[in-house]
């Protein structure tokens, strides 16, 4: 018979490794428990305008073809989530409401943004209107809205201002704020191009003419060549490629109001401010489409949720079928991409959550 004593001990802790071994293989195969947390990041906004800090908001104006939507809802509902965005100071809605009677009294149409927002004293004011609404499954909402500076020197900042092009950080910037820059750009620099009108000129004439094929720029010096300025080939070389090798536009030939890609870079400070050139548009605008059965919405709506403590019963999918709750998550989505689009996406928080389960007993 073989001897019996007292286990080694490197075979006792041998034991208790494969027991433990053992149980932390049974907890991952055992649902709802999880020995390893939930890892997300939640996304951080600022306020990326450090010259439009105090914001006053106008009614929005219902537009649409659904008479129950209250402009008054959307309006408290893009107040609370601008507010809630950190550098923003939003007026309360009935100071607006008693100041904005009291202004159209004695000021007749056409109404003036800017001069109301010096009136009350805010950096910018802003306008909205919603121009589609269903509140029934799938919801969707359109809304467009407008910021108006006080001070009429502000010019619009454009999708693409302040992000950090040609760095590090260029990658991180969304694929649609690309399109959005790219877009704006390419609208600003076909404006300088564009023909004014005549003040003769008839609908059919505009009709007819937009639909004509437009003269490509050999076309064009085939028909009148002494009307431009060919250079020859040797200075086409040398006003058009630079030192390092690059092919650069002639500065000379283009019009002075020409938009420069450079612009989403601001300027280095100056020792005396800029000349101002006073302007009547908005400074800010943006408008989408928001639509309950769309999948990047709904993938959006589903993380707002998550970092929410929303103890009601029926998860993301409720919002859907609460109007008040949808509505509220569209002015959070106008707001943030707003924002975003313009710099004002702050490095994102690491959030760590185990399941419930792993705390009961």
């Amino acid at each position: 018979m073989p001897a019996t004593g007292p286990i080694p001990y490197y075979k006792f802790l041998r034991s208790k490794f494969q027991h433990l071994l053992l149980l932390c293989l049974a907890s991952l195969l055992l649902p709802g428990c999880s020995l390893f947390p939930d890892i997300r990041h939640k996304p951080q906004y600022i306020n990326p305008f450090p010259q439009l800090q105090s914001i006053a908001i106008l009614p929005f104006n219902n537009q649409s073809e659904e008479p129950t939507l209250s402009g008054q809802r959307v309006t408290l509902a893009y107040y609370d989530e601008l507010q809630a965005i950190p550098g923003f100071e939003v007026l309360p809605l009935g100071v607006i409401r008693q100041r904005l009677d009291a202004y159209m009294q004695v000021h007749p149409e056409p109404f003036d943004y800017q001069a109301f927002a010096r009136e009350l004293g805010v950096d910018a004011v802003i306008i909205g209107s919603i121009t589609d609404y269903e509140a029934y499954y799938p919801p969707r909402m359109t809304l467009a809205v407008h910021w108006y500076a006080a001070n009429p020197g502000f010019h619009p900042i454009l999708p693409g201002y302040g992000l950090p092009w040609g760095t590090e950080g260029e990658k991180e910037i969304p694929q649609w704020v690309h399109y959005e820059a790219q877009r704006s750009l390419a609208a600003a620099q076909l404006e300088s191009q564009t023909p004014e009108l005549p003040a003769d000129v008839s609908p059919t004439l505009v009709q007819h003419a937009s639909a004509a094929t437009p003269l490509m720029p050999e076309d064009r010096l085939a028909l009148d060549p002494h009307t431009y300025d060919i250079p020859s080939e040797s200075q086409a070389e040398t006003s058009l490629l630079s030192e390092d090798g690059k092919w650069l536009m002639q500065a000379q030939r283009l019009p002075p109001n020409w938009p420069d890609a450079r612009g989403f870079l601001p300027d280095e400070p100056a020792a005396e401010p800029p000349q101002s050139i006073p302007q009547s548009e908005p400074i800010i605008s943006h408008m989408r489409n928001y639509n309950g059965s769309d999948e990047d919405f709904t993938e959006q709506l589903e993380d707002f949720f998550y970092f929410r403590d929303d103890a009601r019963f029926g998860g993301w999918q409720a919002y859907l079928q609460r109007s008040e709750d949808f509505i509220r998550f569209c002015c959070h989505l106008h707001i943030t991409e707003t924002l975003v689009a313009r710099g004002g996406q702050d490095k994102s928080r690491l959030i760590l959550r185990w399941p419930i389960d792993r705390y009961t007993r």
